[in-house]
């Protein structure tokens, strides 16, 4: 029977010309690289190495042997660094989510490097508006997780990034724009556009408004950041953006911000499953992660 071992035998006797140098590359004895080739032959009684000329030439037989294994042993070379890539976390799925709708332009830098870093990672993206995003992180339906909430679950790791301000944005055209600072009881009569997910994740009802028992006369949601500024440019409400979203609007001057109160400040932290921490290719776009500076 035809092996792979017999393949790569009869590759290495035509590289070397002789059986004790194809034995002294495949650490094997002379004697045992004979007995290989006398095997091969004898099973399809047939002739394929020419042992009396000095190299050692084919027979047609063995010409066809190795056309063969120059098809297939570059094919198993490639498939054994495939798998040792995988044993080791050098390749496969990372499967992100955010919570922060405006970390895309940030991310984008870093998700552009790791590809050059990364070539055999596929990266795929999940929408960060499902209600339980740290139990698609449990479920295994995505590998990490930008987001502000270090909720304590056992078997989730989380890398801190860095703190940001929410702020509220508004019109320059709002009344409450001509004020320092916004208070919980300003936002009672207001119109709050927000992203759709629910209100306790949204930092500006869970830090701010909760605390003092307020809540917005009413919420409207919208998936785009753009279209969130647009609502507010036009007075439609107000809403709460991390300060380096804000900034970029404010320098265009379609809006305004201002703190919440003596200020909102909150962490985002990458959350990964702790059994992941150790593969190469999760500590590659970690140690991305980790070197990011606040937008």
């Amino acid at each position: 029977m035809l092996e792979i071992r017999h393949l790569q035998m009869l590759s290495t006797l035509r590289r070397h010309g002789s059986l004790a140098s194809t034995a002294d590359e495949l650490n094997l004895t002379a004697s045992a690289i004979s007995h290989q080739l006398k095997e091969l032959e004898n099973y399809y009684n047939i002739t394929l190495v020419n042992r009396r000329t000095r190299p050692v030439s084919f027979t047609p037989a063995g010409l066809v042997v190795l056309e063969l294994a120059d098809s297939i042993l570059p094919q198993v070379a490639r498939s054994k660094a495939e798998i040792k890539r995988l044993a080791h976390g050098q390749a496969g799925r990372l499967r992100l989510a955010s919570e922060c709708h405006s970390c895309f332009d940030w991310l984008m830098p870093i998700l552009n490097v790791y590809r050059g870093q990364y070539s055999d990672v596929e990266l795929d993206f999940a929408t960060g508006f499902d209600p339980e995003p740290h139990q698609m992180l449990m479920d295994n339906e995505i590998d990490l997780l930008i987001t502000a909430s270090d909720l304590p679950i056992a078997g989730i790791h989380y890398l801190p990034l860095f703190t940001y301000e929410s702020r509220l944005v508004l019109s320059p055209a709002h009344r409450l724009a001509s004020g320092e600072f916004i208070a919980a009881e300003d936002l009672a009569d207001q119109t709050l556009i927000a992203y759709p997910v629910e209100e306790s994740r949204l930092d500006i009802i869970a830090k701010f408004l909760a605390p003092s028992g307020i809540t917005p006369a009413r919420i409207r949601t919208t998936e785009l950041t753009a279209m969130l500024i647009q609502l507010v440019a036009s007075e439609r409400g107000v809403a709460a953006l991390p300060d380096w979203v804000v900034l970029e609007y404010e320098r265009k001057g379609w809006v305004v911000s201002r703190p919440l109160g003596a200020g909102v400040h909150c962490q985002l932290y990458a959350a990964i499953r702790a059994s992941d921490a150790g593969l190469d290719y999760m500590q590659g776009f970690l140690g991305l992660l980790k070197d990011i500076k606040k937008p």
